[in-house]
């Protein structure tokens, strides 16, 4: 089993941070501009913080930034795109992923102009899942889908935690979809992080 741990972990106006999350889906809440995008940015190594990430008995500071990030994805809440056409993007060109979040095979050809905002989310998801990443930070990854992608969403997450012991931190402003997916919650406020009844 894989365990994301924080320990002391400091960024921006937030006070240091410890806690560990397990193969679960765990919810960080708070209102905008409390944080939430800048502790996840951290926690993947993104930007300067202070603290220490654990991922198991591995320490963030002593793994080469390119494995950490592969190791703990992060799905930022707007992704980005820097080739024409979608299938560029993936590597490897997984069908399962596709079909759960009901994107056809033949979209990797589509002009990535031409998707919406949902089909674009969706894509993001299911080239960061195709990553194999050993822990999922998601940063509002339903906030732009209607409700049929939204479980759809909610399913694959949840069945590739489940599937690989992964450990999941996803930020949500959704009060159902946080009793759906999780049993803590993480609410930052007035800059501190405490976990709350779900």
């Amino acid at each position: 089993m894989t365990i994301l741990k924080v320990c002391d972990l400091k960024v921006g106006e937030l006070r240091p941070v410890s806690f560990s999350v397990d193969n679960e889906v765990v919810c960080l809440t708070g209102p905008s501009g409390a944080g939430k995008s800048l502790l996840l940015r951290a926690m993947a190594d993104l930007i300067v913080h202070q603290g220490e990430a654990y991922l198991g008995d591995k320490k963030c500071s002593k793994i080469n930034p390119v494995v950490w990030r592969q190791w703990v994805g992060l799905l930022p809440a707007e992704s980005a795109w820097w080739m024409d056409k979608v299938g560029d993007h993936f590597k490897h060109k997984s069908d399962d992923y596709l079909t759960a979040l009901n994107l056809p095979t033949e979209s990797l050809g589509w002009e990535v102009s031409r998707c919406s905002t949902g089909e674009k989310q969706r894509f993001a998801i299911v080239r960061l899942l195709e990553q194999q990443p050993k822990v999922l930070l998601l940063d509002e990854p339903t906030a732009s889908l209607d409700a049929d992608s939204v479980k759809q969403v909610e399913a694959v997450i949840q069945n590739y935690s489940s599937e690989f012991n992964v450990p999941v931190i996803w930020v949500s402003h959704d009060k159902q979809q946080i009793k759906r997916l999780a049993r803590r919650e993480f609410k930052i406020l007035n800059n501190e992080i405490k976990e709350v009844t779900v």
